[in-house]
């Protein structure tokens, strides 16, 4: 899991209680939240204008592709999702997909969407919302026909028609999506939930579907490479008809394509170009399409510069001062923490916390951002000095065992009572790389017990 947003200080105006939980929740877990983000993301701020300028671009039908680059903990999960989360309040629809060797290849599109529907969501609807979406746009689509003077008793024929009109140009290229479509359409007019719940998961990519399902709605096989990007193309009309400004598909921790055999990387490289390429074509309008990965990934052989096109795509001067970062560009990088930054996160917590707290002068002076401070110390220490990994652990170990504790406890200091532990089980599996001690450097340097 990567990490959190870049420095924030301050809480904002007065939090609900359910927002603030669910935030405080979720850092308990060590997880980054799902919801709340803008309570935390001020620091996000020089990002704000272009992606908002990208979104108003991606709501009037175009496309737009972004790679964002950040070492581990450098806040790349915690910026998607605050694009998410500021996507959907313009009404649009997020899917994040974690791109794995076993679960998800990239190389198989056909699983990246099926994956893309399981995870997605609305302002409304949590995952997956396909069906309600697909709902939605046939409730859109009997609108129309209404408007169009169509009576109840030939709405069904202008439904279909208004089916095949909308869906025409995604019928060039994969017409078993509007076959589909029109198929659940039927089996919810006959009362057939079954067939219907199948025809929908076969729409959503996933395989195995009862084949009596399938030949009721006219369609065989299951979905494959090629169909995927038919398939998404459709989905995009069936959201924007639905009422949805677009869709934000986050493809998250694509560098682990790094340690996969080379022949499924070099696929699933090619896949990549051959999807931003997709993209830049205007076959998906009204897809924001954004990759994250680390700067190993970016610049390493075994990563994007194995492949010369997809590098070229990519290319992005970075030797300048981050400062003078653009905002614009297909690649931007996530600076990572600083102690300081680090601290002014803490800071943000505690007073959130606070506001939920029947004690919170008490919560601020035993939390004093002196002792967030040495407790950001202690933590870098405790992963050989990485203060830029740590804000995962940080947050967990702030919230869970000392702010919880000054809360529940009138007699607790957590400078007398408490003194930081990090257990293997504390960490994942890249923070323990930087928690083991550094190997010797000579024979000199080695302490052994003769």
């Amino acid at each position: 899991m990567n990490g959190f947003g870049s420095s924030a200080s301050g809480a904002a105006a007065p939090v609900g209680a359910v927002r603030r939980r669910a935030v405080l929740d979720a850092l308990r877990r060590g997880a980054v939240p799902e919801s709340g983000l803008d309570l935390l993301a001020t620091g996000l701020g020089r990002f704000e204008q272009a992606v908002d300028e990208e979104l108003d671009a991606v709501a009037a039908g175009g496309s737009v592709f972004k790679a964002v680059r950040g070492e581990y903990g450098s806040g790349k999960t915690f910026f998607t999702r605050w694009l998410g989360e500021r996507a959907k309040r313009r009404t649009f629809a997020v899917a994040e997909v974690q791109v794995s060797e076993t679960e998800t290849p990239l190389h198989k599109l056909e699983t990246v969407y099926r994956r893309l529907t399981e995870r997605l969501s609305t302002a409304s609807f949590p995952p997956s919302a396909l069906r309600p979406v697909a709902d939605a746009w046939f409730y859109a689509l009997e609108e129309d026909a209404l408007a169009d003077g169509s009576g109840e008793e030939k709405l069904p024929q202008a439904v279909d028609r208004l089916l095949t009109a909308r869906l025409a140009e995604v019928s060039r290229h994969a017409p078993a999506f509007a076959t589909a479509l029109r198929g659940y359409k039927q089996s919810l007019d006959a009362g057939d939930e079954a067939t219907a719940a199948a025809v929908m998961a076969w729409l959503g990519g996933q395989p195995h579907v009862a084949a009596a399902a399938r030949r009721s709605a006219g369609v065989r096989g299951d979905l494959d490479h090629f169909g995927a990007f038919g398939f998404l193309q459709g989905l995009l009309t069936v959201l924007r008809d639905a009422g949805h400004a677009g869709l934000i598909l986050v493809l998250d921790e694509v560098e682990t394509l790094q340690r996969v055999r080379s022949d499924a990387r070099d696929k699933a490289l090619n896949a990549l170009r051959q999807l931003i390429d997709e993209v830049h074509s205007g076959r998906f309008p009204g897809l924001y399409l954004v990759i994250t990965g680390t700067p190993a990934f970016y610049d390493g052989q075994q990563g994007v510069q194995r492949l010369a096109p997809l590098a070229q795509r990519l290319a992005t001067d970075f030797t300048t001062d981050p400062r003078f970062d653009n905002p614009r560009a297909v690649q931007i990088r996530l600076p990572g923490f600083t102690e300081e930054s680090l601290v002014g996160l803490g800071s943000t917590i505690r007073d959130l916390y606070a506001e939920g707290s029947q004690s919170p002068d008490r919560i601020k002076q035993l939390a004093d951002d002196a002792y967030l401070t040495d407790l950001a110390r202690a933590v870098g220490g405790a992963l050989s000095g990485k203060v830029g990994v740590a804000p995962r652990l940080y947050l967990k170990k702030l919230v869970g065992d000392v702010l919880d504790r000054i809360d529940q406890f009138d007699d607790f200091d957590p400078r007398t009572h408490y003194r930081l532990t990090v257990a293997s089980g504390d960490l994942t599996a890249t923070e323990r790389n930087f928690a083991a001690p550094a190997p010797a450097a000579s024979a000199d340097d080695l302490d052994l017990d003769l």
